[in-house]
């Protein structure tokens, strides 16, 4: 078995690790909260994707493309930040996993949150931003796996949904971390202050996708075939070398 396949096994060791030793009251693990505990397991997660991530098969024009949609996730972020929870990030990120596939989804969202947060600020929620988003870029790079045929209305609602679905795990991070007690009061509580902002995030969602949406899926196609056609290119071409070398 390959050390990639061997990855997530190790992982769930890890996190089993974690948790039972969180049970004893006379280790280190046990002393933290439950905030900073699933901090760190989220961590953990995260260095594992990366990994994975790097042991894929990729080009140098896919890197450099998933660079490029970083970037623009990222710095989409930064002039919507004076409005509550209003952000292209979400958006972007989803029809990039939609377009270009669930790993590549992952990557976009996940690093385009690291990045964004060196202008915005950085701090224990980055690692929740970059899985959340992270998340909603592979999952809709499942989606298109699933429902092929999905139209510009299905993928509106699905960007609404992930509008709450983020600030729903955000609050439960929150919760976590800062409230006391642990409840459900306290957490109807906590995500009732954060519910207008969540909506604020799913309509700014719904607004760019019925206006981005459809032009910003045939860009993403139109690049993703220059990339391909340029990836046959160069194997043709590596394959070509190959011959002549082994003629001479």
């Amino acid at each position: 078995m390959s050390i990639r396949r061997l990855a997530f096994p190790i992982f769930l060791l890890i996190t089993l690790g974690f948790l039972l030793a969180s049970i004893k009251n006379n280790n280190i693990v046990a002393k933290q909260g439950w905030g900073m505990l699933s901090l760190e397991i989220l961590i953990i997660a995260l260095a594992f994707l990366y990994w994975g991530f790097e042991q894929r098969e990729k080009t140098a024009r896919e890197i450099a493309f998933i660079t490029v949609m970083v970037a623009i996730a990222a710095v989409g972020r930064i002039p919507f930040a004076a409005l509550p929870n209003v952000t292209p990030t979400t958006f972007i990120v989803i029809i990039s996993g939609f377009v270009l596939g669930p790993n590549a989804g992952f990557m976009i969202g996940s690093t385009a949150a690291l990045v964004s947060n060196f202008f915005l600020g950085q701090g224990p929620w980055t690692p929740w931003q970059m899985f959340i988003w992270g998340l909603a870029g592979a999952s809709a790079g499942l989606l298109k796996k699933v429902y092929p045929g999905i139209g510009i209305k299905g993928l509106t609602f699905f960007n609404f949904f992930w509008g709450y679905l983020f600030g729903c795990i955000m609050t439960i991070w929150s919760w976590a971390a800062f409230i006391q007690p642990l409840n459900w009061q306290s957490f109807v509580l906590t995500y009732a202050a954060s519910f207008w902002f969540d909506t604020f995030h799913a309509l700014g969602n719904v607004v760019f996708c019925l206006l981005f949406g459809t032009s910003f899926i045939k860009i993403l196609k139109r690049f993703q075939r220059k990339l391909k056609i340029s990836i046959i290119k160069d194997n043709l071409s590596d394959i070509k070398k190959i011959s002549q070398d082994n003629s001479i």
